[in-house]
C-alpha cells in the first residue's frame, strides 16, 4: 500500500474493535466500578486491544490502597513506558508515606520523575525520620511557596520549626508572600506558627484585607508589633493597588512608624502598581525604593515593570539601569536583551548593540524578528530549512506510543493523547519533532503538530509551525468583513491552535474562541439568520463571527491592529485605556500591557502574523512596520461606532 494511503488510513476516525469496551471501562472507572471494570479490563486484554493497559492502570487506582508493595512496583515496572507509570508511582508513594513505611518510600521516590508537592514532603519528611536532617535545610523552598500546599507538607514543617531551620523570620517572609498574593486563609495558617500567635491575630488579618482605608485612618493596628507592621504595610499595598494618591497620603502620615526596609518595600509596591497603571510618577517611585538604606533588590516583576515604566517615557537610561539590577536569568530573556540592544543603539553605542542584535536575530520569536529587522532590515531567513521524508514520518508513525496516541484521538481522550505525546517525545532532536508534527498535521492534529514544531532550536520547518487549514473559509471571511488574512490565521493559531472543538476555562468555543454572549451580539449585528448557540462550533459560522469581531475593534481602534488584537484578548475600553499621552511605539505598546496574559497574546499573534503574510502570498512587511505606532490618547478619532457592551463584557 502506498504511503499517501496510510495516511488516509491513519485519519479515520471510525471505531476500531475495542473502542466501545475501552470507554464502558472509562465510564465504569469514574462511577468507581471496580467490579465492572475488572471485567472490561479482561475483555481488551484478551483482544490485545491496544489501549488495554489504560484500563489496566485505572483499575490498580482503584484497587491501589488494597494491593501489596510487590503487586504495584511490578505494574509500575511492566507499564513503565507508559506516561501513566509515574502518575501510579506518586499515588503510591502517597499511600506508603501515609502508612509511614518510609524506607519502601525512601526507594521508590528516587525514580519519581514528576514534580508534586505532596511527595517532596513526604521525600524531606522520610530522610529526617530515617536520621538524615541535613535535608531539612534543602527544604526551604518547599516552605517560601506563596501557594496552599499538601496538607502533609505540615508534618514536614513541623520537624524544619523543631529542628530550628525554619525559623520566625522564615515565618514572616513567607506571610509576606502570602498576603501579596492576597491568600488570606494560607496567611492565617502560616502566622499560627509564629512564637507571637494570639488567635485574635486572625481578626487583624481580615481587617486589613478588608478595609485598608478604615485600618490606616483609625491606627486600628498598632505599629509596635512585627506582625502589626506587617499587616499595615499589606493595607497600604491594598490601597496602592488601585489608588497611588491615597496611598501615598496614607503612607505620609504613619512613614516614621516603620523601618527603613519596610519604607523601602512600600514605595517598590506603590512603584510597581503605579507602573501597571502607566502613571508617569512610577519611575521617581522606584528610585525612591532603591535609595532608601539598607537597599532591598525589587522582585522580578518590579524590575521588569521599572524597564517598562522607563520605556513609556523612552528613558533609555533608566531602561538600561532596571535591567542591570535584573538577575543573570531574567536580564537573559528575549525581551531584556532586545530592549536592552535598542536603549544602547538610542545611546549610539552600536557595536555593542548590533553584538545583542545580532545574536537574537537567530532565534525564532517575537523578539527576533524584531532584532533580526535592526540587524538587516528584513525577514532573511528561509521559512523553513528542513522537509522530512515519508520514511522519517513512518519512523515515530509506528511506534507503540503514536499509535496509542490514535487511539486515543479517536477515542476522545484528548488529555491522555497529549500525555502520551509527550512522554513519547521528550527526548527526540530537530528532526524527530518535524517528522512527529509532520505525522500530526497529517492526521490534522494541528495543535501538537505545532506544539512540536514550535520545539526545533536548529532545524526548523515553518509550514509546520504556521499551518494554514480551513484556507477557502478563512480567505473568504477576512475578504468579507476586510481584515487582513495573515492577521485572521495569526489570531487563530494563538487562540485555539486550528482545533475547532476548544473551549477555553472561562467559556470561549471554537476556531476563533468566541464567548457565547459575544457570538450572539455579533450575530445580531452580522445578520445571521436564526442563530443559536449551538452554531457556535459551525467552522463556517465561528470564523465568519470571529473576523466580524476583529473587523469590529479593528474600526474601533481606528485601524492599529495591535490595539484592535489587545480589544479582542482583554477588551476594547482596555485597549484604549492603555494608550499613553503621546504616540507611542507599537512595541512599547505591546510591551508594557499590564495583563501578562493579553501582553504575551499580543506579541505572539503580531509575530504569527508576521511569518503567515508571506505563506500566504501576501504583501510582507517588517514586523516593526506591522507594529505601527499607536497614536495619542488624545489624539484618537471618535468613530460612529455604538459601544461593544455585551460582547466587550463577555472578553473581559
Amino acid at each position: 500500500m502506498a504511503l499517501g494511503a496510510l495516511w488516509i488510513l491513519a485519519s479515520t476516525v471510525h471505531a476500531a474493535s475495542g473502542d466501545a469496551e475501552f470507554l464502558q471501562a472509562r465510564a465504569a472507572y469514574d462511577k468507581k466500578n471496580a467490579i465492572a471494570l475488572s471485567e472490561y479490563v479482561q475483555q481488551l486484554q484478551n483482544q490485545n486491544y491496544i489501549l488495554a493497559p489504560y484500563a489496566d492502570y485505572w483499575l490498580m487506582l482503584l484497587n491501589l490502597e488494597d494491593a501489596d508493595n510487590q503487586t504495584v512496583t511490578e505494574f509500575i515496572n511492566n507499564y513503565s513506558d507508559y506516561p501513566f507509570a509515574d502518575r501510579l508511582r506518586g499515588e503510591y508513594l502517597k499511600k506508603l508515606a501515609k502508612k509511614q513505611d518510609w524506607e519502601n518510600f525512601a526507594a521508590e521516590v528516587f525514580h519519581y520523575q514528576l514534580e508534586d508537592s505532596a511527595v517532596a514532603c513526604y521525600a524531606a519528611e522520610s530522610s529526617a525520620v530515617l536520621g538524615d536532617t541535613s535535608v531539612l535545610e534543602g527544604a526551604k523552598p518547599l516552605w517560601m511557596q506563596p501557594k496552599e500546599q499538601a496538607a502533609n507538607c505540615a508534618n514536614l514543617y513541623d520537624h524544619m520549626q523543631a529542628a530550628g531551620i525554619l525559623t520566625e523570620d522564615d515565618i514572616f517572609e513567607r506571610l509576606r508572600l502570602a498576603l501579596e498574593d492576597n491568600r488570606i486563609a494560607l496567611a492565617k495558617s502560616i502566622i499560627k506558627r509564629s512564637k507571637t500567635f494570639a488567635a485574635s491575630q486572625y481578626q487583624l488579618i481580615d481587617k486589613a484585607y478588608g478595609s485598608p482605608s478604615a485600618v490606616l485612618a483609625k491606627n486600628s493596628i498598632s505599629f509596635k508589633t512585627r506582625l502589626g507592621r506587617e499587616l499595615n504595610l499589606f493595607a497600604l499595598s491594598r490601597l496602592a493597588k488601585t489608588n497611588s494618591q491615597q496611598a501615598l497620603s496614607a503612607f505620609n502620615k504613619v512613614a516614621d512608624s516603620f523601618q527603613p526596609e519596610d519604607r523601602n518595600y512600600f514605595y517598590g509596591r506603590l512603584a510597581w502598581y503605579a507602573a501597571q497603571r502607566h502613571e508617569p510618577e512610577a519611575l521617581q517611585w522606584f528610585k525612591r525604593a532603591e535609595n532608601i538604606e539598607p537597599k532591598n533588590t525589587l522582585g522580578k516583576e518590579q524590575l521588569a515593570w521599572y524597564a517598562r515604566a522607563a520605556l513609556r517615557e523612552k528613558n533609555w537610561d533608566t531602561v538600561l539601569t532596571a535591567i542591570s539590577k535584573m538577575s543573570p536569568e531574567q536580564a537573559a530573556e528575549g525581551a531584556w536583551r532586545y530592549w536592552k540592544a535598542r536603549a544602547l543603539k538610542a545611546k549610539n553605542q552600536t557595536l555593542e548593540a548590533n553584538t545583542l542584535f545580532a545574536k537574537l536575530s537567530t532565534e525564532r520569536h517575537f523578539y527576533g524578528w524584531l532584532a533580526q529587522e535592526e540587524v538587516d532590515g528584513a525577514l532573511s531567513a528561509p521559512l523553513y530549512t528542513y522537509k522530512v521524508t515519508d520514511e522519517e514520518v513512518a519512523e515515530v508513525a509506528n511506534t507503540e506510543a503514536f499509535k496509542r496516541v490514535e487511539a486515543l484521538q479517536r477515542v476522545d481522550l484528548r488529555w491522555e493523547a497529549k500525555s502520551e505525546w509527550a512522554h513519547a517525545t521528550k527526548d527526540f532532536d530537530d528532526k524527530q519533532f518535524l517528522a512527529a508534527a509532520e505525522f500530526a498535521q497529517r492526521n490534522q492534529w494541528y495543535d501538537l503538530a505545532i506544539v512540536t514544531a514550535d520545539k526545533t532550536t536548529e532545524t526548523h520547518d515553518f509550514t509546520l509551525r504556521y499551518p494554514m487549514p480551513y484556507h477557502d473559509l478563512i480567505k473568504s471571511a477576512s475578504a468579507d468583513n476586510g481584515v487582513d488574512e495573515a492577521w485572521v490565521y495569526g489570531i487563530t493559531r494563538q487562540e485555539s491552535r486550528f482545533m475547532h472543538y476548544a473551549k477555553s476555562g472561562v467559556g470561549a468555543a471554537g476556531l476563533m474562541q468566541l464567548m457565547p454572549a459575544t457570538a450572539k451580539w455579533i450575530a445580531g449585528r452580522a445578520g445571521v439568520d436564526n442563530y443559536h448557540q449551538g452554531m457556535i462550533h459551525e467552522l463556517d459560522t465561528n470564523i465568519a463571527l470571529g473576523t466580524y469581531y476583529m473587523g469590529y475593534t479593528k474600526v474601533l481602534m481606528n485601524g492599529q491592529e495591535v490595539m484592535a488584537t489587545a480589544a479582542y484578548n482583554a477588551g476594547p475600553s482596555r485597549a484604549k485605556k492603555w494608550m499613553a499621552a503621546t504616540p507611542l511605539e507599537g512595541a512599547i505598546y505591546a510591551e508594557t500591557i499590564p495583563f501578562s496574559e493579553t501582553r504575551l497574546y499580543v506579541q505572539k499573534v503580531m509575530a504569527n502574523a508576521h511569518l503567515y503574510a508571506p505563506r500566504l502570498g501576501l504583501k510582507s512587511m517588517p514586523l516593526k512596520q506591522r507594529l505601527g505606532v499607536i497614536p495619542s490618547k488624545f489624539g484618537m478619532i471618535s468613530t460612529n461606532q455604538e459601544p461593544l457592551l455585551e460582547a466587550e463584557q463577555a472578553n473581559e
